[in-house]
């Protein structure tokens, strides 16, 4: 699977939902049941992260990401799950507060599943690396990192090919240069992104530029 088929309607639906599982979880300490529609639009199995920002803050303004990698369950169900996770499970923040949400965008990254980068030389990475285009995950042994395609380009960066290899190796608790060894592995995926535009604001789709 190249691409996700997913309308920018259906979108919409979904960060709708995922804001409401939200703030009701927030409010009564329960997931809400996805609608029954659901299972025909996304019963596709997928990887999914949910993102969350703050829209008050300069700077980098992350308040929360959790997803699954692997396309191991459908697209609903997966939002279901993550979307609480990223408000409340993210182990670098404190949990969003209900009064947190009106200041605050989601966006969905839906993913292609993970496809191994084979080369003969570490620097043979670099050609099979589209910035704006590919997520990477570095993995070697139990340690697994994952960097989503929006990473190298957001919040004033520019990242090359070689910087977001070292830096996810970093998100795996690697050295920086562990891409370089024959025992890591190296991953590529693309996503298709959605985000609000504003607190429960128009959803948009999102479409990742490089500076140049």
């Amino acid at each position: 699977m190249s691409e996700i088929d997913i309308t920018l309607e259906h979108a919409k639906d979904l960060i709708i939902y995922i804001r409401e599982n939200i703030e009701n979880y927030l409010k009564t300490g329960k997931r809400l049941s996805y609608p029954e529609e659901f299972e025909e639009l996304f019963g596709d199995k997928c990887g999914a992260f949910v993102t969350l920002n703050k829209t008050n803050v300069s700077g980098n303004p992350l308040r929360g990401c959790i997803g699954y990698i692997e396309p191991k369950y459908k697209l609903c169900e997966v939002v279901k799950r993550v979307s609480v996770s990223a408000a409340c499970e993210d182990p670098r923040f404190p949990s969003v507060s209900l009064e947190e949400m009106d200041n605050i965008v989601i966006e969905i990254s839906i993913l292609t599943p993970p496809k191994l980068i084979e080369v003969d030389y570490p620097q043979e990475y670099f050609d099979h690396i589209e910035i704006g285009r590919d997520g990477l995950i570095v993995e070697r042994g139990m340690r697994r990192g994952l960097l989503l395609p929006q990473v190298p380009v957001e919040h004033g960066r520019n990242w090359d090919a070689k910087t977001f290899l070292e830096q996810t190796c970093r998100k795996a608790w690697l050295s920086t240069d562990a891409w370089k060894d024959d025992d890591t592995k190296i991953y590529k995926f693309s996503a298709i992104l959605f985000e609000e535009t504003e607190p429960r604001g128009e959803v948009v789709r999102k479409y990742l530029e490089r500076s140049e």
